[in-house]
């Protein structure tokens, strides 16, 4: 058994035999050797025995049928100097110097692994700086994180675990029903401590929620002024909205000039805007003022609503601009990264590969249930290619994620 005591200046290290014998093995090994191991991690000489004359008072012990075949040895741990109890160089690591604050409750197993493995030793194989547990130095790890860290090293059981799997997948392939040793071992390192980083969610959580907050009452806002702005400048104001709500866009060109290749030639014309994403590739919006009869027919054609001319009429306007972009291909890429080389980074390269779309259009809320029902039917029949979003879906998106935030 091992156990550290303060004695004056002085960190103490008290070894006491688990098997009593009518010699003291450790000063007989330190004696023909000239130095003794204890727990494959503690390394002493004759010079860092302490005499036990020092220590009036025996330890108290149990399972020891003769008190007087109790073996004790004491050894000089660590000095203090400072606020810090200096390991002395040698005796858990002579690669570096190890410094304990003085106010830090420590054990053996701070030293010793579960398993019987050097803590410092595998520590020396990662880093040579000088260690400082708890305290105020600069380079200081807090004792939180030290036991944290501990718990990262293998248990006896574990290692067998390891073992058993490693046997268990080799003779798999050549024999039958062998044991499934590999789940187990996954299971239980499931369990164990993993890496965990800031919890982002929770850091950001207090500006996202003003975040959508704010877009939720602009969007509010324009929807009831909407005749104050011109198309122009409400495309603009929307086209801001839809950025912050699809972060992976990160640039959005107005007025984008394509050529169609058509039979009769080369024809030159103008996309609203350009959504470009983090990773260079392309998307088409077309954003419409949400005209109160803009979506849906009032009256039904056998049996259905079918979409309104302005609707159909946007959803083939962007199927074409998408057609025309995927004709243009190699030499649109090339075209447009040139265009807008002075607002991409450098080395930024814009590319087309199957563009989808997104149409921003039109109001839900004066639509019937019969007509939202048929609506949803048209918008999953352009889904694969067009994504057709109302101001109302919009509002709802934003209340939802506003909603999510405040739960976390």
């Amino acid at each position: 058994m091992i156990d550290f005591f303060v004695k004056d200046s002085r960190l103490v290290l008290r070894y006491i035999a688990e098997f009593a014998t009518s010699s003291d093995w450790v000063r007989e090994v330190i004696k023909t050797k000239g130095f003794v191991k204890l727990k494959r991690a503690f390394y002493f000489e004759e010079d860092d025995v302490l005499s036990d004359d020092e220590f009036d008072e025996k330890p108290e012990i149990d399972n020891f049928d003769d008190p007087d075949l109790e073996q004790v040895t004491y050894f000089l741990f660590a000095k203090l100097i400072g606020d810090y109890y200096k390991i002395k160089k040698g005796i858990l690591i002579d690669a570096f110097d190890i410094f304990i604050h003085k106010d830090v409750a420590f054990s053996t197993n701070f030293f010793v692994a579960d398993s019987n493995v050097s803590v410092f030793s595998l520590i020396k194989s990662i880093s040579q700086n000088d260690f400082y547990i708890g305290g105020n130095h600069p380079s200081a790890i807090p004792v939180e994180e030290f036991e944290k860290l501990l718990k990262y090293f293998p248990t006896s059981y574990e290692r067998r675990k390891y073992v058993e799997a490693r046997i268990a997948s080799v003779l798999r392939n050549y024999l039958d029903n062998v044991k499934d040793a590999e789940n187990p071992y996954q299971k239980y390192l499931n369990t164990k401590l993993s890496k965990q980083g800031t919890n982002l969610t929770k850091t950001f959580q207090d500006i996202e929620l003003v975040k959508y907050q704010t877009i939720l009452e602009k969007l509010q806002e324009m929807l009831k002024d909407e005749n104050q702005y011109s198309e122009h400048q409400w495309q603009e104001e929307i086209l801001q909205i839809i950025l912050l709500l699809y972060p992976k866009y990160i640039f959005a060109f107005r007025s984008v000039p394509i050529q169609t290749k058509l039979a009769n030639g080369i024809k030159e014309k103008q996309l609203d805007f350009l959504l470009v994403d983090s990773n260079g590739y392309v998307d088409v919006i077309e954003i419409k003022k949400p005209f109160e009869n803009a979506i849906m027919t009032k009256g039904v054609y056998r049996e259905n609503y079918i979409p309104l001319r302005e609707l159909s009429g946007t959803v083939m306007q962007i199927e074409k601009y998408i057609y025309y972009l995927n004709r243009w291909s190699f030499e649109g890429e090339q075209f447009l990264s040139k265009k807008y080389q002075m607002q991409l980074p450098m080395g930024f390269d814009i590319k087309i590969a199957n563009p989808s779309g997104v149409i921003i259009m039109g109001r839900e809320n004066n639509l019937s249930i019969d007509q939202k029902r048929d609506f949803e039917v048209v918008k999953r029949k352009y889904k694969n290619v067009v994504d057709i979003i109302t101001y109302d879906n919009l509002i709802e998106r934003l209340r939802f994620t506003i909603e999510q935030i405040k739960k976390l």
